[in-house]
């Protein structure tokens, strides 16, 4: 194989609130929950080289990285396959601060190498979803920023088990980091909280499932947020404050918040908590960009 290059993109994606469910099957394991897809996201431009032996050199934002997700989910892809596989990922966003930035990365970068060896969509979610479930960094930003939109997810885990169902609408939204990251994966090891976690996104999950509109979305995303107790007192004081002047809730799992209204008024009560940006619904998911 000569060298040949890919460029893929993939949004980033907001958890309202989730239900985790796991299952010995990876392909089964995932989230019911809703959210929404954003413009900002991940870039990854990958190259293929020959070689004899398989080498991976990862790139974050200009930087060498040992970031695992990526080459677990090339991995999966490239078999037994010799190549020398380069991924420059640029990301929008934070990672550890519920965006979805691991899951737009990794879906970039396998969407991106799969054009290249001729495998196919689904064979890039396949790998995508495998590494985030198995460094568990999220259970169901992958699908959905594989397809876009403003999203519920009904069942849990990849198709045909995995299904999605989605909210039409496009709005412009704010985003906000206020405190310290995250540990996701030390949230998704913790039955306690886990059991908790799972009673009320279930609950949040049916109840949107009943009236499927942006408005109770994030109704319901704040009443998640304050029964899961996620939230730090920041992150609650944030919201009280951009819900006077539109809806607002915490990113699952981050210390941020999300919010729609009123954008220059939320922009400006919220820059006194942390880094502002604004952005849009993401409508079509992970897309090719050159090849």
């Amino acid at each position: 194989m000569k060298s040949i290059k890919a460029v893929a993109f993939a949004p980033g994606h907001i958890s309202g609130f989730f239900e985790p469910i796991f299952n010995k099957d990876m392909l089964k394991t995932g989230s019911r929950g809703a959210g929404i897809n954003i413009s900002l996201g991940a870039k990854s431009e990958v190259l293929v080289q020959n070689s004899n032996k398989t080498d991976f050199k990862i790139f974050l934002n200009g930087k060498k990285s040992i970031f695992p997700i990526i080459p677990t989910a090339l991995k999966y892809l490239v078999g037994d396959n010799k190549m020398e596989i380069t991924v420059k990922t640029t990301l929008n966003l934070p990672l550890s601060q519920g965006f979805g930035m691991s899951a737009a990365s990794v879906v970039s970068a396998s969407y991106a190498f799969s054009k290249i060896i001729n495998k196919s969509f689904f064979e890039a979610l396949k790998a995508s979803h495998y590494a985030e479930v198995y460094h568990k960094t999220g259970l169901g930003d992958v699908l959905s920023c594989s397809f876009g939109g403003i999203e519920i997810r009904t069942k849990p885990g990849l198709p045909p088990w995995g299904n999605i169902e989605h909210i039409i609408g496009n709005y412009e939204l704010v985003l906000c980091v206020i405190d310290e990251i995250i540990d996701t994966e030390k949230i998704l090891n913790d039955f306690d909280r886990i059991k908790i976690i799972t009673k009320y996104g279930n609950y949040c999950t049916n109840k949107l499932k009943e009236s499927p509109t942006i408005e109770n979305l994030f109704l319901l995303s704040k009443l998640f947020t304050e029964k899961t107790m996620l939230a730090s007192k920041n992150v609650l004081d944030a919201i009280q404050i951009a819900n006077k002047f539109g809806k607002a809730s915490m990113c699952m799992l981050g210390n941020s918040v999300f919010a729609m209204g009123e954008t220059y008024k939320i922009c400006d009560k919220l820059k006194s908590f942390g880094n502002i940006f604004v952005c849009s619904v993401d409508e079509y998911g992970a897309r090719i960009i050159s090849y």
